[in-house]
């Protein structure tokens, strides 16, 4: 993620390898359309493909779309895990046909959008996405230094680990996730530490058994996600963020901004969908909706095409909605 956000950004919300652990089945085609019409290739007029990103909260969009579109459209639904930066290139070769949750990739937009004009845009998700550096409630409260940047050296002893190489560790998910915090560190001569957990799984595990104890941490993370209705965390505060501050990814000395984000179609398919492509477009719900499906996954322990078949089944107005 970041999991780039203007992704910058994330991806967050790339691939968190969580998907296998998380119980969503991975269907790899290798067949062409005109070969069995089934394989997903953009354009096809009975099946698709769909990427899967890393993070639960878009596996939940992916898990829903996909379950309308195969209930209630007839279409069969195929789905790819692979990181942001891929899933854009696949996306303009029509290897999958479009990306329901994007946070913000200029360079590729630049390249597909805009110059080769094989990808369009399918429209707003209807979630604004937010990264940041948190550190649990606890820690600010006792000690609220450490909720502006300029604070954090003075408790960075606080936050070392067998991994950080003497520096206070900034707990990170994914090493797939676009992020700026090796620069924003260094650029504002912070003794910390990136240390990946290696996906979003971990990273929560670590989250969990840390806040549980009371331990002290400053984590990478971001909104919307479900685990933040069960752990307090602040924002640390850092520079504000202004247009143009991340352009160079080298000399990122700015906070994370807000992303509305974003959907992405293969342009043919766009063109050529049919219902499936109109679906996709209207396709928008709430932060809130996309976290009751994520919590569902992740907590109880649901597969996601039983959580989307419960949340659907609860949600019948939304899903007339993106069906008109």
């Amino acid at each position: 993620m970041l999991h780039t956000h203007n992704r910058q950004r994330r991806v967050l919300r790339t691939s968190l390898t969580l998907i296998a652990g998380l119980g969503l089945t991975v269907a790899v085609t290798g067949c062409g359309a005109a070969d069995t019409g089934k394989s997903g290739s953009a354009g096809s007029t009975d099946s698709l493909t769909l990427t899967v990103p890393s993070w639960v909260g878009a596996e939940a969009n992916v898990a829903v779309a996909k379950y309308v579109l195969e209930t209630e459209l007839d279409y069969k639904v195929n789905t790819k895990q692979m990181g942001e930066v891929i899933a854009w290139d696949a996306l303009s070769k029509g290897t999958i046909d479009a990306v329901l949750e994007d946070w913000g990739h200029p360079k590729q937009e630049a390249q597909y959008v805009d110059k080769q004009k094989t990808v369009v845009s399918g429209g707003d998700l209807g979630v604004t996405g937010h990264i940041g550096w948190f550190v649990p409630k606890y820690w600010a409260d006792a000690n609220p230094e450490v909720t502006t940047y300029k604070g954090l050296n003075k408790y960075a002893a606080q936050l070392k680990t067998s991994e950080s190489g003497g520096k206070g560790q900034l707990l990170e998910g994914s090493p797939d996730y676009v992020t700026f915090d090796d620069a924003i560190i260094g650029n504002l001569d912070l003794d910390l530490k990136t240390v990946y957990a290696g996906s979003e799984a971990a990273q929560i595990t670590q989250i969990q058994q840390n806040y549980k104890a009371k331990k002290p941490f400053l984590t990478y993370w971001w909104t919307p996600q479900w685990l933040n209705a069960q752990v307090d965390l602040v924002e640390v505060k850092l520079p504000e963020y202004k247009e143009g501050c991340d352009a160079d990814p080298k000399k990122v000395a700015c906070a994370y901004p807000n992303t509305p984000l974003q959907k992405w179609l293969n342009a043919d398919f766009a063109k050529d969908g049919g219902k499936a492509a109109a679906f996709l477009k209207n396709f928008k719900w709430t932060a809130d909706d996309q976290n009751e499906v994520a919590k569902m996954i992740t907590q109880d322990k649901l597969s996601a095409d039983e959580a989307a078949k419960k949340w659907v089944t609860a949600n019948p107005d939304a899903v007339k909605g993106w069906l008109a």
